[in-house]
């Protein structure tokens, strides 16, 4: 029993040890060795703790969508405020994730999606079922806001929330390409005609 709770505190280590590497270089781009390294973990144990690099990025994605989704749940739920003005939480909180320097605490569904979504069937898969929870919790978010007036847009929320996430997600790959903050202002405009708040 000792062991298994050694184990799975050592796999923790090396998952968040490592989340900062890729979400700087992507997952292709870091070998074991450098998994290894920046954990401190002993050259040549990384079977040890996963099965193969494939199930460390699963892990990786999993443990990174669950802590995502606890700041999300904080920023959405655990405040005051109407919907809109969660929501507005929300979007000042990515803002400020990649515009800060905040490299390791970076999305690394932005980072890792094109890259691992080609790679690996089961890591996709874990990246849908990601994208599609936070949606869903911007959904109701906006049903709330429809329902208590501070969300003018009528349309169905899940195709509000569906547009909202991919107008972030895209306008944080233009700050990739620009190294400017510039698309998410545009973003945030684009918001509160969309959502009309």
């Amino acid at each position: 029993m000792k062991i298994a709770g050694k184990q799975r505190a050592a796999r923790q280590h090396i998952l968040e040890a490592a989340r900062p590497l890729i979400g700087q270089r992507g997952f292709s781009a870091v070998g074991l060795a450098q998994i290894l390294e920046v954990a401190g973990i002993p050259k040549g144990s990384f079977y040890h703790y996963f099965e193969s690099k494939e199930a460390f990025g699963e892990e990786l994605l999993r443990t990174y969508i669950e802590d995502y989704l606890v700041r999300m749940d904080d920023l959405l739920n655990n405040g005051e405020g109407n919907a809109a003005q969660r929501i507005t939480r929300y979007c000042q909180f990515w803002r400020d994730t990649h515009v800060d320097g905040q490299i390791g605490n970076k999305c690394l569904i932005v980072k890792l999606a094109a890259e691992v979504s080609d790679l690996s069937e089961r890591m996709r898969a874990i990246l849908e079922i990601g994208t599609t929870t936070v949606i869903d919790r911007l959904a109701r978010l906006i049903t709330t806001g429809q329902e208590e007036g501070s969300i003018g847009n009528r349309q169905p929320a899940p195709m509000l929330a569906s547009s909202l996430y991919q107008l972030w997600l895209g306008s944080t790959l233009m700050v990739k390409i620009t190294r400017g903050s510039p698309p998410f202002d545009y973003a945030w405009q684009a918001s509160r005609r969309l959502l009309e708040i």
